[in-house]
């Protein structure tokens, strides 16, 4: 038995199952669904069991599930390194499961939650265009909070005032208070080192405690350029912030900056581990692409996929535009 088929077996166990969902384990959040597969591949190693409740979902016999449980174990131990993530879970099923009936592979998908091949998306990778035109600057963030994330297209992120472009840039007052809240914290006056962390925080920057080392970072609000999510109060609002967390959180970004909001947000494409992020977003149907503001033909091409396959917000038949829904509210609609 692998140490990945293990680890997530005892991560599952930590679960209570308190939801009404469809997936196996009162499975909502995908990576519970991950953990489930693992502890049901675990079982059958030990037992040659495959859970009950699956013959609710697929067609075929008790003794073709078996087979598919044993292909999928040898799967998941080959796999370097082995699925984390519910679309690295889906794919690897898909994969090995490729010769079964299809009712028979959503089946067992829809037992753990796990996304269907419909949702599966093809994702560019690479790096951005070293100066693209109408660039102003460029930030490489620390990681970032999931709590950072607003809504489905805006983040709070943080730089490191020891970055190039930012270290010349602090202002003598950050600076001086953030040495003094150095020294009340060594003299264990927590009070005074609160007060002097708050003046840092109304100037724009924060001291961060990065893997157990303080970080003095600035604070930038970035608006993702060029998609529109629906607000958290629409259908689908809240996927697409819990889309975005997935993608970004922990993560550190790469944020090419092109203009600045009247909010005073830094409008930016932004990259994460080489994925373009609103590329993702807009191919899951989790977001409009902003015409009013950007006409880029690649994010046209990604909405209109995610249409066709009527993923996201595109499987209801008539989405409202979150610019309208926020105008209606404006006028008191």
């Amino acid at each position: 038995m692998g140490n990945a088929l293990r680890f997530l077996c005892a991560k599952c166990s930590e679960t209570s199952p308190e939801s009404d969902s469809t997936g196996h384990h009162g499975v909502t959040a995908e990576t519970v669904g991950v953990s489930a597969l693992a502890h049901d591949l675990y079982n059958f190693e030990i037992t040659n069991q495959v859970p009950q409740e699956l013959n609710k979902h697929v067609v075929s016999s008790r003794k073709a599930q078996s087979n598919w449980y044993k292909k999928l174990s040898v799967a998941w131990r080959e796999t370097k390194p082995p699925p984390k993530s519910a679309e690295e879970a889906s794919r690897l099923v898909i994969q090995t499961l490729k010769r079964h009936q299809k009712a028979d592979v959503e089946g067992l998908l829809a037992f753990y939650g796990l996304p269907l091949p419909n949702t599966l998306v093809e994702l560019t990778t690479g790096a951005p265009p070293s100066r693209p035109q109408g660039l102003k600057f460029e930030l490489h963030t620390l990681p970032v909070d999931a709590k950072a994330v607003a809504d489905g297209d805006t983040i709070t992120v943080y730089v490191s005032t020891t970055d190039s472009r930012e270290s010349s840039n602090v202002p003598r007052d950050v600076q001086v208070a953030a040495v003094q809240r150095s020294k009340a914290r060594a003299q264990r006056n927590y009070d005074q080192a609160d007060e002097l962390h708050r003046q840092i925080i109304e100037s724009g920057y924060r001291v961060l405690n990065i893997q157990h080392e303080e970080v003095l970072a600035r604070k930038y609000r970035i608006r993702l350029r060029g998609i529109d999510a629906p607000e958290g109060k629409m259908p689908f609002g809240q996927e697409a912030k819990e889309e975005l967390v997935k993608i970004v959180q922990n993560k550190c970004l790469r944020i090419l900056v092109f203009d600045e909001d009247r909010y005073g947000r830094s409008v930016g494409d932004v990259y994460c581990n080489g994925i373009f992020v609103q590329e993702s977003m807009l191919k899951k149907g989790l977001a409009w692409h902003y015409t009013a503001y950007d006409q880029r033909p690649e994010l046209d091409k990604w909405e209109k996929e995610a249409r066709a396959k009527r993923v996201g917000l595109w499987s209801s038949k008539n989405p409202e535009m979150p610019w309208e829904w926020r105008k209606d509210r404006r006028e008191g609609r």
